[in-house]
């Protein structure tokens, strides 16, 4: 993995298998903290992150759960980095003027930034949370952070097939928040620009024949309608439990973490040895993950599928953190 000098600070919350932490240590970002539930995602941080930030490995592991979390026995940093999960908000939302997050997921952010008041903090999270509630969860989020906290807030929703390069069709909305106190310079901070999109499908799938367990055989009682309906080579399409969707841009849908169940949003693709799923690494290659990166081999594909569509856009997050660096 790329190394630069370690120039700044950060932790990794709700971590996944890494692509918060795997952007920010290339731009010689060095992680003190990290934490994830997943015992399996676990297993794929551990593996590629365990060599080159041992400090966060304590006793041999990292913190399983962000309720065990005391903040203060956190290192300080500068960056607080977290994709975290917005489903609970609906508890929050039943109580006056969203004010409290507690028993949200959410809460453990708030308590971190409002103990440790690191310089930046960089959020991600799915477009959707910009509309969940009617808005009233994403208000919620922006006035805890500014309201409450006391930072600047700025937000955008980026898509990685035109800001990174990236083709997978993905659109993410990303929360960049600055303490005015430390950072004097936070309103010169900008999104990344839109660039051209010169990677094809074709620069991330495999070249050759895949395994067996890939490939649909003729005998599969889809297989039929999924003959009739892919004839290009040239995109991606998606299994919707009854049928198949084409997609017309000529990229990879969004990839999900439901992806590997079997029965809804498959990827896949027609090469020249027959219809197959997309394998694990060209998920990860989709996600912007380098070749490098190791897949487990204890993990099922299941959960490597899982993996893949719950992570974020590696190129994506490197680009907005080079922007929070460049403030910081």
């Amino acid at each position: 993995m790329k190394k630069e000098k370690n120039t700044f600070k950060f932790i990794d919350l709700f971590a996944g298998i890494g692509g918060f932490h795997l952007a920010m240590h290339n731009l010689g970002g060095e992680c003190v903290f990290a934490s994830e539930w997943d015992k399996y995602a676990r297993i794929t941080y551990e593996e590629n992150f365990k060599k080159i930030s041992p400090k966060i490995f304590k006793n041999g592991k990292f913190n399983w759960d962000i309720n065990d979390i005391n903040p203060a026995e956190i290192d300080n940093f500068d960056v607080l980095c977290a994709g975290f999960p917005c489903q609970p908000f609906s508890i929050a939302g039943k109580r006056e003027g969203f004010n409290d997050t507690r028993g949200t997921l959410f809460f453990n952010i708030e308590e971190i930034i409002s103990i440790k008041r690191p310089k930046a903090v960089f959020l991600e999270n799915v477009k959707n949370l910009v509309s969940h509630d009617k808005g009233k969860t994403f208000k919620t989020i922006i006035e805890i952070l500014e309201d409450k906290l006391g930072y600047k807030v700025y937000s955008k929703v980026l898509n990685s097939a035109t800001c990174a390069n990236i083709p997978q069709n993905r659109e993410r909305i990303f929360i960049i928040a600055f303490d005015p106190n430390q950072v004097k310079n936070h309103s010169d901070f900008k999104f990344p620009n839109e660039i051209p999109l010169k990677k094809t499908i074709h620069d991330v799938l495999e070249k050759g024949v895949q395994a067996d367990n890939f490939y649909y055989d003729e005998n599969h009682k889809y297989y039929s309608e999924l003959k009739k309906t892919m004839n290009s080579r040239d995109t991606i399409y998606q299994w919707r439990r009854v049928y198949v969707r084409e997609n017309k841009s000529n990229v990879c849908p969004t990839l999900t973490a439901n992806m590997g169940t079997g029965g809804h949003n498959v990827p896949l693709v027609l090469d020249n040895y027959g219809i197959r799923k997309l394998t694990p690494r060209e998920c990860l290659s989709f996600q912007g993950f380098p070749m490098d990166f190791k897949i487990p081999k204890s993990l099922s594909h299941s959960h490597s599928y899982k993996q893949a569509g719950n992570s974020v856009v590696v190129p994506l997050i490197q680009k907005v953190a080079i922007e929070i660096c460049k403030i910081i």
